[in-house]
Formats: structure tokens, sequence, C-alpha cells
């Protein structure tokens, strides 16, 4: 029964919030790491994780997939975000979604946790939100075991949003040159998406802008005759046979140890 509840869970949230079938197949590699993780940790691990839980109304996406381990969720809204409140909490009003609080609320730049906590940390879909990451990632190195580990899912195409908190975009080489300098070792990265989910992204960005009256037609028309035949493209299409060293994915997660 509790299988089944993670199960609806999780479906819930790629179709309503995350849009992995319909908008973004690219966040799929996100749940994909997250699961891998919970099977990976032992029962007694302590799993601490940095979100934006007041976007949804002071509840962790991730927490669920935790359920027998000792999972810590931070809110880490800026000030901005605080002031305009729960605006994506529409997206979670589904009873499949299983409602957990956030714990604590801090400031990416002070969070009080003690050292030597937590066998992993997750980032998932922050780290360009966060505009001293150097404070961050002192803090992170703290907060972990001897060995354990940081997870960071992040966008590598996106559009501006929640204006003015969104700071940067890292590559995954980016990344991984940035946590050298504070002692992170063995990494593995994954990218998700391509060039064919890049259009459809930036589609779904643009029909944002027609009026009304003229987006809801140009919508239909975009998703019935275009989307599925984008993706079917993504999948066939993998590798930029013009250009050596390039490829065009849409996000990345990376892994590090201590």
């Amino acid at each position: 029964m509790k299988n089944r509840k993670l199960f609806e869970h999780e479906q819930t949230l790629r179709r309503e919030v995350f849009f992995t079938e319909k908008k973004w197949p690219h966040f799929d590699i996100l749940f994909k790491n997250i699961k891998q993780i919970s099977k990976k940790l032992k029962r007694d691990s302590v799993i601490v994780s940095l979100e934006r839980g007041n976007l949804y109304g002071n509840i962790s996406l991730l927490a669920p997939f935790f359920e027998n381990k000792k999972f810590i969720s931070v809110d880490c809204s800026g000030k901005e975000i605080l002031k305009r409140g729960s605006y994506n909490k529409k997206y979670v009003s589904n009873k499949k979604i299983i409602k957990i609080p956030i714990d604590y609320h801090f400031d990416h730049k002070r969070i009080k946790l003690k050292k030597n906590l937590a066998d992993c940390v997750i980032i998932p879909n922050l780290i360009h939100h966060i505009n001293d990451h150097d404070k961050l990632f002192k803090q992170i190195k703290k907060i972990l075991k001897k060995n354990g580990f940081l997870y960071i899912f992040e966008p590598l195409l996106r559009e501006l949003h929640q204006i003015p908190e969104d700071y940067l975009r890292y590559t995954p080489y980016g990344l991984e040159y940035k946590l050298k300098k504070f002692g992170f070792k063995k990494f593995k990265s994954q990218v998700s998406g391509g060039p064919f989910t890049a259009i459809a992204y930036c589609w779904d960005q643009a029909l944002q802008y027609i009026p009304k009256n003229i987006r809801d037609n140009k919508t239909k028309w975009f998703y019935k005759k275009h989307f599925k035949s984008l993706i079917t493209m993504e999948k066939k299409y993998k590798k930029n046979l013009v250009r050596k060293n390039t490829s065009f994915p849409v996000s990345f997660s990376l892994t590090a140890y201590k």
C-alpha cells in the first residue's frame, strides 16, 4: 500500500508539477536519480534536502521518496519569493501528492545544521537561485559526513524566472571545477534532454508571450502536431554529426563526494 502511494505521488508530480511527459522530459533524470539515491542509502542514513518548499505551500516534494530514513528538508527561498508566497501551491493540490511539511527555513548563507550530520545532501533545481556559492558549498562540506555525497540537479537551458533571484547557469564541467576548490572529489555527471527538447522548451516559453485569444489555438497546434515528433527525433538523433566535442543537453545532474 505504501509503495502504491509513493508511485501515485511520483506520477502526480511528473504529470502536474514537472510535466515530464507532455512538456519537460528532461526532468525525468531527477526522478530516476532520487529513486536510485533512496535505494542506495541505508535505513539509518541522514539526508538533507535544500528546496524551495515555500513555493508549494511549505511542503517537501522529495521527502516521500525517503520514507524510513532520516530526511531533513530545508527551505532556502529568497526574500522576494517569501514575499510572493506559495504561488505554485495550486500544482500540488491533488490528494495523491504526499504532503510532508518542510522542517526548517534557513537563508542559504546560514544553514544551521550540525557538522558531519548528513550522509547525503540534495540540491534539486536550486543552485541557479543562490547568489553566494562559496558560502553554500563551505556549509555543505561541513554538514556532510566523511565519504558523504552531494547530489545536484540543474538546468542548462532556462528562461529568467523568479526574477530577480535567478543568478547563473553552470555546465557540469563548471560546477565540478567549482566544487573541487572546496575539496569535493569522485565526480559523476549525467545529462538529460537535447537540441530537440530545447526547441520544445523554447516553444513552450514563446507561447506564453502570445495574447490569450491566439495562444490557446497556437498551443494546441504545437503540442498536437509538433511536440511528439520533436521527442521522437530526440530519441533517434543523439549525436552532433557536424561538430566534435559538442552537445546540447537541457539539464544535468552531478554527484560529488566529501
